[in-house]
């Protein structure tokens, strides 16, 4: 078995990062740092995670894109391996939780201007440059907006100012965000929800009250939903400027 770090974004490419990312995991295999997107291409891969299960000819016998499917892919292994005992089951948690996709009605959304789509700000957004923005009166369902001091950059939004917030009206059990600290060591946030601490709601990676601290670059779970499933709007306010958001993924 190896795995592959391939990285969506830039600050994904530190070797010493994924080296801590292995440790904390407790990964006990190699794992090959795939920065010039080498094995991604020479596997038509689109996906984070994929998983793709080859016999010893080489040949591809089975595929599965995202989290999830625990049970299938270990009898996938133990085919391939030639093994026939009892599986283990595995439940993922946190982030590695499998999504809700039955009630799943908000998709990836990314927020730099690269790739970036459905922001909600009034007067729309400047490229590049610190910028004053405020939130709407209305935010409409999978839409997001900003409020305070940022700078939108191709891949990333970036709070100037401590207080700067961020908004994001969701339909998901689940709601996640790549955050860094940037070149600070960390950086404390808040999390609402509806305008209100998240409670028994929150994410693994906030309190009942709603905090938390960005202290490393990797997928922050903000919220799981412990009732029905309905719109929600969830916002972080950054209590010092120098954090980066990527990307909000939804389950």
């Amino acid at each position: 078995m190896i795995g592959v770090h391939t990285p969506e974004f830039s600050f994904e490419h530190d070797v010493d990062g994924v080296r801590r990312a292995i440790a904390a995991r407790d990964i006990d295999y190699p794992v090959a740092v795939d920065n010039d997107y080498a094995i991604w291409g020479a596997f038509d891969n689109h996906y984070w995670p994929a998983l793709y299960f080859v016999d010893r000819e080489g040949v591809i016998r089975d595929h599965h894109f995202g989290e999830g499917r625990y049970e299938r892919s270990e009898g996938e292994l133990q085919t391939l391996l030639g093994i026939d005992r009892e599986r283990v089951l595995v439940t993922g948690t946190g982030v590695e939780a499998e999504g809700d996709w039955a009630h799943l009605g908000t998709p990836e959304t990314y927020l730099g201007y690269e790739r970036g789509e459905l922001f909600a700000s009034p007067d729309g957004l400047a490229l590049d440059e610190r910028r004053e923005y405020r939130l709407p009166s209305h935010l409409p369902v999978n839409q997001w907006a900003l409020a305070g001091e940022w700078t939108i950059g191709a891949e990333k939004v970036v709070p100037d100012s401590a207080g700067a917030r961020l908004a994001f009206r969701f339909s998901a059990r689940d709601a996640h965000v790549v955050l860094t600290p940037g070149t600070r060591s960390s950086v404390p946030f808040r999390l609402l929800l509806d305008g209100e601490p998240p409670g028994s709601s929150a994410g693994v990676d906030v309190d009942e009250d709603g905090n938390g601290v960005i202290g490393e670059g990797r997928l922050y779970q903000l919220v799981r939903q412990d009732g029905a499933v309905r719109e929600r709007t969830l916002e972080l306010r950054f209590a010092e400027p120098g954090a980066e958001a990527y990307v909000f993924t939804f389950g």
